[in-house]
């Protein structure tokens, strides 16, 4: 079968899946996340409820230095009550473009520009309850500058070998899922 026949096979498929919105209603509404719950009907016929949480999408970046080094940050998440190894990473504003939003973050959060971007790929990291996107990049030809961190924002800066990241994710210490698929990736393409 081709791929594009194969394409229209998945799409007909999908169609035959989907669940139809009766209702929906805002149960929160916070500075960054908007959780719904809907009433939905399923393929056949009943209905069902769904919670989920709306988000606007985010931008990560692995910037990779000419030595096969990459620029990581530490920084601390309530909702885990730990520090986590990261790749640089942002909420996409409203009406910016997931690239503006990568080279903001990149700048505020480590003081790095880059002088070439590539689009890796677009995960979806919490598909049973929210619409989250995640656009991931690659940085390279960085030049460093100074840390632009938000007013209340706190984390370290780092570097570390490719190598090292990945020993890390399989010994369990880094798992931030987005950071694990962005390591992958890259590492997938230097070999």
């Amino acid at each position: 079968m081709s791929d594009d026949r194969a394409l229209e096979e998945l799409a007909r498929s999908s169609d035959r899946l989907r669940e139809e919105p009766i209702t929906s209603e805002a149960v929160f509404r916070g500075k960054l996340l908007d959780v719904r719950r809907d009433t939905v009907r399923l393929p056949g016929g009943a209905t069902a409820t769904r919670e989920y949480i709306m988000h606007p999408g985010a931008s990560m970046i692995v910037p990779m230095l000419p030595d096969g080094q990459v620029v990581l940050v530490r920084q601390y998440r309530y909702p885990m009550h730990r520090a986590f190894i990261e790749f640089p990473a942002g909420k996409i504003d409203p009406g910016e473009a997931p690239l503006a939003t990568a080279q903001r973050e990149l700048l505020e959060e480590t003081g790095y520009r880059a002088g070439k971007w590539t689009e890796l790929t677009t995960i979806h990291n919490a598909i049973a309850y929210a619409n989250e996107r995640i656009v991931l990049f690659l940085a390279e030809g960085l030049e460093r500058g100074e840390q632009q961190l938000d007013e209340h924002e706190f984390l370290e800066v780092f570097t570390a070998p490719l190598e090292d990241l990945m020993a890390w994710i399989r010994q369990g210490e880094v798992t931030d899922v987005k950071t694990v698929i962005g390591a992958f990736f890259v590492s997938a393409s230097t070999r």
